[in-house]
């Protein structure tokens, strides 16, 4: 089963330099039955791309538990087996937990099939929806719109090689 665990930048480097991606049981975001039903697609593709963005809205909110960190969303994508995924039924129909699943870590960063994350020009909007976050959660629709055009910025492919890369490692 294909995952996508939000990170940012500072988690993918310490998952770089460790190995693994965290210690579990890991948030991730799947192709859940529930994500299924709201998103009314047999389209495999489409559905593992809802809930990358799925992922990708969870590492904004990583990212406002991060303060010094750069402005860019990231999202790690693992092929992990099927009863390493658990989607929790209490939770498999609210919005705000559509597609997340839990992962039993560890989860060596070595089983990673690619790293998605944002592209230098979206830092500015990107860093403007983490500080919208709080007034999107109370209902502000204006903060919403916000925080909804950090998805205007598709999350650019790279493949694990460049990991070093990305997190600033000479490799």
């Amino acid at each position: 089963m294909r995952v996508y665990v939000p990170l940012t930048l500072p988690g993918l480097a310490e998952a770089y330099k460790t190995g693994e991606l965290g210690e579990g049981p890991l948030v991730a975001y799947a192709v859940t039955p529930a994500l299924r039903e709201w998103y009314l697609s047999d389209d495999i593709e489409e559905l593992e791309y809802a809930a990358l963005n799925r992922a990708a809205l969870a590492s904004l909110r990583l990212l406002a538990g991060e303060p010094g960190a750069v402005r860019r969303r990231v999202v790690v994508a693992v092929d992990v087996a099927d009863r390493e995924a658990v989607a929790d039924p209490d939770r498999g129909l609210d919005p705000v937990a559509l597609g997340e699943v839990r992962v039993a870590g560890p989860v060596p960063l070595d089983k990673a099939a690619a790293v998605h994350v944002d592209s230098l020009e979206a830092e500015g909007e990107v860093g403007e929806a983490v500080d919208a976050l709080g007034a999107a959660d109370q209902g502000d629709d204006d903060a919403q719109f916000i925080v909804d055009g950090a998805d205007d910025h598709e999350l650019l492919w790279y493949a694990t090689q460049e990991i070093p890369n990305l997190v600033g490692f000479e490799g």
